[in-house]
């Protein structure tokens, strides 16, 4: 009987393949592993990279969209206070307003109020707040008191000055009386202010012009 060996045959034939043919084939595959790889990589950066542009974008126009709310909060916000300026200028107006209107008539009250007995006025001419007052009197101590009330009623500013005082004869048997003008400045905001105390004693008496009485 004859017996082959067929698995001799097969192992020969193997092992007359080249060696360098599998290294060959080895080294395709890999590369082709490598390529695969690589193609996948670059489709998942190119993919990362879309993403992040999307969000990107979509960051850009929220942020525009939030730029464009805010200017128009802040034209209002402008607005407003354009508005509430041009209010605050209208209320102040109409505040300056009235208190003119009310100052000549504290104005003219106080200055009654002062008026000592036997004194009277003829002539008052204001100049913004500054008040020049004319009269006559039958003595200096009643032209003294009369500055001194304007001067403790805080409406008029210290010092009340005395521009002018002198005698004037009277005629036909009328008693001699003394022309006065005296200047003050008048302030409203005396209202409001703390009362100061009158002075204790009176400062000294203007001389009077014309000569002593006959």
């Amino acid at each position: 009987m004859i017996r082959i060996n067929l698995l001799a045959a097969e192992r020969r034939q193997a092992r007359s393949v080249p060696k360098g043919l599998v290294l060959a084939q080895k080294m395709t595959v890999i590369g082709s592993l490598i390529l695969v790889l690589a193609a996948l990589g670059l489709g998942w950066r190119y993919w990362a990279l879309g993403q992040m542009a999307a969000t990107t974008e979509r960051q850009l126009n929220e942020a525009r969209r939030e730029e464009q709310r805010l200017a128009g909060i802040l034209k209002q916000v402008a607005e407003f206070e354009a508005r509430r300026e041009q209010l605050q200028q209208r209320a102040a107006l109409i505040d300056e307003l009235r208190r003119g209107q009310s100052a000549p008539v504290h104005m003219i009250d106080q200055i009654s109020r002062a008026l000592p007995e036997m004194t009277w006025l003829t002539a008052m001419r204001q100049e913004g707040f500054d008040v020049t007052i004319q009269g006559r009197c039958l003595s200096l101590t009643s032209l003294s008191d009369f500055v001194g009330n304007l001067e403790a009623s805080r409406y008029f500013k210290r010092p009340v000055e005395i521009l002018s005082s002198e005698v004037v004869t009277g005629q036909q048997g009328a008693p001699d009386t003394i022309q006065f003008s005296i200047r003050g400045s008048f302030q409203m905001a005396g209202i409001d202010q703390i009362a100061q105390p009158a002075p204790t004693g009176r400062g000294k008496r203007p001389a009077a012009k014309g000569g002593p009485r006959g």
